[in-house]
């Protein structure tokens, strides 16, 4: 396919790429929890434990996240939990994002996703600009691993859907 509008053939692209579902989870000042729906996590390192997330900075929270030291999680999402990445992508702008799922706080007051894949609690370690989206490195401090069936919530082409094992 070729397209003269290099943004638009990148995005038409990526949609074929699929990518597990992610929630990244932290706590504001003043104890204000906030979640949202992030699709580009990957691994960074494992030594150190790291990996990285893109946050656009249209998103009002963003400079938190960016801000060295700041704690956040990211909870890797099964296909049962739509409706929490629906809500933490504002799809439902009225609801609080933490009243679907199976919220808990860690021992530091970190909102989890208690019953997610896995939920790696991160510290901001290093933060750069690139286009419209900050990308934060945060260095892992904890991963928590709910279940022994991989079952990850995917996404593709503007849909959902689940590994399938041959």
């Amino acid at each position: 396919m070729q397209n003269n509008n290099l943004a638009v053939s990148m995005k038409l692209g990526m949609r074929r790429l699929a990518s597990g579902v992610c929630v990244l989870s932290t706590t504001l000042p003043g104890n204000q929890r906030f979640a949202m729906t992030v699709s580009s996590v990957t691994s960074v390192s494992d030594s150190p434990a790291s990996l990285l997330v893109c946050i656009n900075q249209l998103v009002s929270q963003q400079g938190h996240l960016a801000t060295l030291g700041s704690q956040f999680a990211v909870n890797v999402l099964s296909t049962h939990h739509q409706d929490v990445s629906n809500i933490c992508a504002g799809r439902e702008p009225n609801r609080d994002r933490f009243e679907v799922g199976n919220w808990e706080e860690d021992e530091t007051g970190l909102p989890v996703l208690a019953d997610a894949q896995a939920v790696f609690v991160c510290q901001t370690d290093q933060v750069t600009t690139y286009g419209t989206h900050k990308i934060i490195i945060g260095v892992i401090h904890k991963v928590i691993l709910n279940s022994a069936e991989v079952d990850p919530l995917l996404y593709a082409d503007g849909s959902y859907g689940a590994f399938l094992r041959q």
